[in-house]
């Protein structure tokens, strides 16, 4: 693509304000910045659409949000008018231009022939995947960036099973974008006009209702958080986000006597002015979190991130400092507590599965092979594990209890495909109160499986390579490790050598090759002879490639050392 060219056709297109006109004159002298805006648009895959929000077709604006959604409306129209009756259900998160980027949408798929069901004001990502199915919609679509740092929006795009799209319907979409001029081929109408019609309708309270209703029905043991309702505190905070609301008041419902939200947090702003990142996998957002718990005597922390898909929890050690509990170790206790609880209350169903993915703890397989329930991975995503959960169960293999990823996502019962923060957070805070009448808090159950199952560690490294020459040293070193994969890592050889790209197994000793049953990833994983994993994979929502260590040693120093031996061989790949 020609940026100077797409860059001239935007200001020339005569659609623009008189602000953003300004935005992109006052680049005219400056040909990398405008290289970096016009060189190609945001790729659309199926996690939709992720970027920071300026000008220009590299970016998140209102302009990409229209044509994106065009893209969408016509793969929505090509499946028949019926398709179009069922409608999309829109959602959006705290970000700044969220509900303007969410009614652009509406408006696109309204001038369409599409029914609009539309949030009338931020919802947490999971109620969106919720609406998709409860109100037999064909299609979702949700204005997010999940926890990324401010200057990010995204578009989140999901199909009738409230799942985010499957890679085909992505590849449709893409095709589209192709085809659409990104200021001519739009069809648009307003807002007002297609609420006049019936082609919008706006969803609130009784949504939350029948989503609440659902979330309500998880609880596994009744008892576990009225028995200790009198003592039991907590803090919660939302990041600024869409868990201010429903995560309060499920909690409440569940029993909570004493919940304590951090007030400043609670407060909806997209600037997210209290923390550098909204993320609770980044500990130090949790700092005015921290103060209030100790104000308070509290033992427990929730945090959900800015959409409310992600849920961190801190506990308070025997030394009176709150520790961080990382995503596989928050999912590994909350696996063994709910089977555990299941099979106490007569719950568990027949043929139990756990859902993971491949960079996922192996420590959360052990634990439920120990309640004979069969744990199965997946590539990284929950379309993936949505798809997963949807083949097992329609072939009547088994039901799936509990489905995770290690950077703080749970998915949990039927009514969702997507991860659920607020169901989440009611039987985290379920578990953590188990434990309390126990004596016991969630750290220590951690600890009690660790010294049951044996010593598992993880850690991930995010190798950041921002820019257009971050984008070509990230296909580089993926192409290195590829071609000229090692032949030890951290003096220990490497046993096995997948590429998920095409299912290929390599045995290194002997040079045998045979393959594995998932396949169609760009993510290499190396096996290492003392049993440690380690994965590498680009991420697929921001200018980094991830690495992932997965090991395991025969007590905590073991486990430490290892984790820290195999993570100076990272450091070695920035170089």
């Amino acid at each position: 693509m020609d940026y100077q060219k797409e860059y001239q056709k935007w200001l020339a297109s005569g659609v623009l304000t008189a602000a953003e006109q300004a935005e992109l004159e006052a680049i005219k002298d400056d040909p990398k910045e405008i290289e970096s805006r016009f060189y190609g648009p945001l790729e659309f895959g199926t996690a939709g659409l992720r970027g920071t929000m300026a000008m220009g077709l590299h970016h998140m604006n209102i302009y990409v949000i229209r044509h994106a959604t065009q893209g969408f409306a016509n793969v929505i129209c090509a499946e028949g008018e019926k398709a179009r009756e069922r409608g999309v259900a829109i959602c959006m998160d705290c970000r700044n231009h969220g509900m303007e980027f969410a009614r652009a949408a509406a408006e696109v798929c309204a001038a369409n022939g599409i029914k609009v069901r539309i949030f009338e004001s931020l919802r947490p990502t999971p109620e969106l995947s919720f609406a998709v199915r409860h109100y037999g919609c064909q299609a979702g679509i949700n204005v997010t960036a999940s926890h990324n740092p401010k200057e990010y929006n995204g578009y989140k795009v999901y199909w009738e099973d409230g799942a985010q799209l499957p890679p085909h319907h992505a590849s449709a979409i893409a095709r589209e974008l192709e085809k659409i001029d990104i200021f001519t081929g739009i069809t648009t109408m307003p807002y007002d006009e297609a609420v006049a019609k019936g082609m919008i309708t706006v969803m609130g309270e009784e949504t939350d209702e029948a989503f609440l209703k659902e979330v309500m029905a998880m609880v596994i043991d009744p008892q576990a958080i009225p028995a200790v309702a009198d003592s039991f505190k907590l803090v919660y905070t939302p990041f600024h986000g869409c868990g201010h609301k429903l995560v309060p008041e499920a909690l409440k419902r569940a029993g909570i006597k004493h919940l304590l939200c951090e007030p400043k947090q609670m407060v909806i702003d997209g600037d997210f002015p209290t923390v550098k990142s909204p993320n609770p996998e980044n500990p130090e957002g949790f700092y005015l979190a921290i103060d209030l718990a100790k104000e308070n005597d509290v033992d427990f922390i929730l945090g959900t991130d800015p959409d409310s898909d992600r849920v961190g929890i801190m506990v308070r050690d025997k030394d009176g400092e709150y520790k961080v509990m990382t995503g596989n170790q928050t999912g590994v206790v909350l696996v063994d507590y709910m089977l555990g609880a299941m099979q106490r209350t007569g719950k568990l169903p027949k043929n139990p599965v756990a859902l993971k993915t491949i960079v996922t703890t192996e420590m959360a397989k052990a634990v439920a092979e120990s309640y004979g329930a069969k744990c199965y991975d997946t590539f990284t995503g929950f379309k993936f594990i949505a798809e997963k959960k949807n083949a097992l169960e329609g072939s009547g293999e088994g039901t799936v209890v509990f489905s995770y990823e290690e950077s703080y996502g749970y998915m949990l019962g039927d009514f969702v495909r997507d991860k659920d923060a607020v169901t989440a957070s009611l039987l985290l805070t379920e578990m953590a109160a188990y434990y309390c009448a126990k004596g016991m808090t969630v750290l220590d159950a951690y600890q009690a499986l660790c010294e049951k199952h044996g010593y598992y560690g993880e850690k991930t490294h995010n190798l950041v390579m921002p820019g257009l020459d971050g984008l070509a040293d990230m296909a580089k070193l993926m192409k290195d490790l590829r071609e000229n994969p090692p032949a030890e890592i951290g003096g220990v050889k490497v046993a096995q050598f997948k590429d998920y790209s095409d299912g290929s197994v390599v045995d290194c000793a002997t040079g045998a090759k045979s393959t594995m049953e998932l396949s169609g990833s760009n993510v290499l994983r190396f096996e290492l002879a003392d049993g440690t994993s380690i994965i590498v994979r680009p991420s697929g929502t921001e200018p980094k490639i991830k690495v992932y260590i997965l090991t395991k040693g025969a007590g905590a120093a073991e486990r430490d050392a290892n984790v820290k031996k195999y993570s100076e061989w990272v450091d070695t790949l920035k170089k």
